[in-house]
C-alpha cells in the first residue's frame, strides 16, 4: 500500500484523521465466534478526539481515554475461489522504485544495444492493447531543495511505418494539490467521481467512468524511427504555507464542458497544511491504450532544467532521448522480494518494475461451472470470493490471483501482487429457490489475510487504523421496483474491516436477478479483499433503492 503523503486537511469543519493511541496494542486481540447475519445499519465510527484541558482545581483533568481492544471475530462461511482469469493484454508497470531520490531510468521496454547501462533495458516491444500504470513519489532532501522533479514516459515507433498510440481512457493526479488523502465515510455515493481520497482513488475512478483529461491527447502519432512523449508531468514538492485554512466556500459544481471534475472541488477543501520537512508528493497515472504497430515504451524521472533567468522548464524530447541512452536505473532501490521458493517466516514482496500480463478479469458468478444461478446463500448464513489473492494470501482458496510478470528487473516483485488497475467485471445472478422474500445483500470485505482457513474469515472488531482499501466500485442492477440503477460507490475500508453492503435487493420466491460489480483495484489498497453474498435474517429489509423518477437519466443514483 502507498505511504500516506498528504499533509492534514485544514478545515476545521472536516472531520480529522483519527490516530492510534501511543500505547495501541495491537495483540490485544480475543477471539470468539460471530452470531448470524443480521439486517441492520451500521453506526458511524465515534470520534475518538479527547478535549484536553490545563489543570486546574476547579476542572480536573478529565481521564484520558483508553485505547481501544481490538477483538478478533470469526465469521463463518465458505469462501470460493473467483471464477475467470486474467486476460493477456500485457500492462507497463512502473512503481519501483516507489520513492524516487535521483535521476535515473524507472522502466524501458528498449532493447539494450547501445545503451550505456544495459541491464536497464528489457527488451519488451508493445504492440496493440496494452494499459500504462505508474506511481511514484518524490521528497525534498533538504527543507529548501524544492527542485521540480518530472515523470516523463517516452514512446519510440522501430518501425518503417507510422505507428498511431490512442489513448481510450487517461488519467494522472498529485497527491498534492489534486486528490489529498482525506479521511471519508466507509461508504459514500459517487455518482459524478467528487468522491476521492488519493492520487489512486481519484485515478481509477476517472478511468472506470470512462474518461480522459483533456490534457491528454486522444491520439499520438509517431512517425518511423522517432519518439514521442506519452506523459512529460511534474511531481512538485509542496511551498511553505503559512495559511492554516481558507475560509469555507459554497458547494458547487466544477464541471467543465467535457464532463470532468476540475481538482479543486471546494466543499471538500482540498488545501492540505504543507512543507512539513520532509516535503513530499506523489503521481499517479493510469492509461489504456491501443497501438497501430509495435513501439517502446521507457518511464524515467529527470528535474526541471533551468532558463537563463534560473525558472525552471520541464525537460526536453532531447533531454529524455539523452537519459535513455546514458542513464541508469534510478537509485536508491526498493527491498527486493523474497524468492518464490523461499520459505522464510516473513515474505517481501517488493515492489514492481516490468511488464505484467494481465488488464482485467471477467467473471460469472454461479453454483459451478456452465450454471445459470447463482443460489443465494440460506437464511443468516453468506459465502464469499477472493478477490486479489496473492501468494500466502489465499484465503484458504489456494487461488493466486497476482498477474504474472512477463519482463522484470531481478531485484523487483516475481509477480504483480496486488493487480493495481486490473478491471474486475464481475456478475451475479442470483436465484432465490425458497418460498420466502430473501433480503440478499452484497458487500466487499476486508478480512485478515491468511493462506489457511478453518471454515470462515477473521475480522477485526473495531478494525485497525490501517487503511486497506480506497476506491471507488460501480453496481448495476434492477431495483425491487424494476427500475434499472447504475451507482458508483466509494468505499474507505481498514485491515479486517467487515465493511457495509453495497446493495440489498428482495428477492421474491423463485426470482432471479442479476447484479454487477466491476471496479479498477485500487493502488491505494492493501489485499486480499473479499466479494460477499449473504441472506440477512430480517425479511422486510427495504431495498437500498427508491424508484427513479421516470425521466431521470440511466446511472443517476436515487437518494434515499
Amino acid at each position: 500500500m502507498f505511504p500516506v503523503i498528504a499533509s492534514l486537511l485544514l478545515s476545521e469543519n472536516l472531520p480529522q484523521p483519527v490516530q492510534p493511541p501511543p500505547n495501541f496494542d495491537q495483540a490485544a486481540v480475543v477471539k470468539f465466534s460471530q452470531v448470524p447475519l443480521v439486517a441492520q445499519a451500521v453506526a458511524p465510527e465515534a470520534d475518538q478526539q479527547a478535549a484536553m484541558t490545563a489543570p486546574n482545581p476547579a476542572n480536573p483533568v478529565p481521564a484520558q481515554p483508553t485505547a481501544p481492544v481490538m477483538t478478533e471475530v470469526f465469521q463463518s462461511q465458505q469462501v470460493r475461489p473467483l471464477p475467470g482469469h486474467l486476460d493477456k493484454v500485457p500492462v507497463f508497470n512502473s512503481n519501483s522504485p516507489e520513492m524516487v531520490r535521483s535521476e535515473g531510468i524507472l522502466l524501458s521496454t528498449f532493447p539494450p544495444q547501445g545503451k550505456r547501462s544495459p541491464a536497464a533495458h528489457l527488451n519488451f516491444p508493445l504492440q496493440g492493447r496494452f494499459d500504462l500504470f505508474a506511481h511514484h513519489v518524490t521528497q525534498a532532501n533538504r527543507p529548501h531543495d524544492l527542485t521540480t522533479l518530472y515523470l516523463g514516459i517516452l514512446l519510440y515507433n522501430p518501425s518503417q511505418s507510422t505507428v498511431t498510440v490512442n489513448l481510450q481512457q487517461a488519467a494522472s493526479f498529485l497527491s498534492t494539490p489534486d486528490a489529498p488523502f482525506r479521511n471519508l465515510p466507509a461508504v459514500v455515493d459517487n455518482p459524478i467521481g467528487y468522491v476521492f481520497s488519493g492520487p489512486g482513488s481519484r485515478v481509477m475512478t476517472q478511468v472506470l467512468r470512462g474518461q480522459r483529461q483533456r490534457h491528454f491527447p486522444g491520439q499520438i502519432v509517431i512517425p518511423a524511427g522517432e519518439s514521442r512523449m506519452l506523459v512529460n508531468l511534474p511531481i512538485p514538492v509542496p511551498k511553505l504555507r503559512l495559511a492554516r485554512s481558507r475560509p469555507p466556500a459554497a458547494a458547487q459544481l466544477l464541471v467543465n464542458q467535457v464532463g470532468e471534475i476540475q481538482p479543486f472541488a471546494p466543499w471538500m477543501n482540498e488545501f492540505p497544511i504543507q512543507n512539513q520537512t520532509p516535503s513530499s508528493n506523489g503521481r499517479s497515472t493510469f492509461m489504456q491504450l491501443q497501438t497501430t504497430g509495435p513501439i517502446y515504451a521507457a518511464s524515467m524521472a529527470m528535474y526541471s532544467r533551468l532558463n537563463p533567468d534560473r525558472t525552471e522548464r520541464a525537460p526536453a524530447l532531447q533531454d529524455w532521448q539523452t537519459m535513455l541512452v546514458n542513464g541508469r536505473l534510478a537509485s536508491p532501490r526498493d527491498i527486493p522480494p523474497t524468492p518464490p521458493e523461499r520459505q522464510s517466516v516473513r515474505i517481501y514482496y517488493g515492489r514492481v518494475a516490468g511488464i505484467s500480463q494481465g488488464s482485467a478479469w471477467q467473471a460469472k458468478l454461479t453454483d459451478k461451472p456452465n450454471a445459470a444461478d447463482l443460489t443465494i446463500p440460506r437464511l443468516g448464513q453468506a459465502f464469499s470470493y477472493g478477490i486479489s489473492t496473492l501468494p500466502r494470501g489465499t484465503l484458504g482458496t489456494g487461488q493466486v490471483q497476482s498477474a504474472p510478470m512477463l519482463a522484470r528487473y531481478p531485484d523487483t516483485a516475481y509477480f504483480a501482487n496486488g493487480n493495481y488497475g486490473v478491471h474486475y467485471n464481475l456478475d451475479l445472478p442470483l436465484y432465490n429457490p425458497t418460498r420466502q422474500v430473501q433480503a440478499v445483500a452484497v458487500s466487499i470485505q476486508t478480512p485478515l489475510k491468511q493462506d489457511q482457513l478453518r471454515a470462515g474469515l477473521d475480522f477485526l472488531n473495531p478494525p485497525a487504523p490501517q487503511i486497506f482499501f480506497r476506491g471507488t466500485v460501480r453496481l448495476g442492477f434492477n431495483d425491487d421496483f424494476g427500475q434499472n440503477q447504475v451507482r458508483y460507490v466509494h468505499l474507505v475500508q481498514r485491515r479486517g474491516q467487515r465493511g457495509e453492503p453495497l446493495t440489498t435487493v428482495n428477492l421474491q420466491p423463485g426470482e432471479r436477478r442479476n447484479v454487477e460489480v466491476d471496479f479498477l483495484y485500487p493502488p491505494d489498497a492493501t489485499p486480499p479483499q473479499v466479494l460477499t453474498v449473504s441472506t440477512l435474517l430480517a425479511s422486510n429489509t427495504i431495498t437500498t433503492q427508491k424508484p427513479a423518477p421516470a425521466n431521470s437519466p440511466q446511472g443517476q443514483l436515487s437518494q434515499n
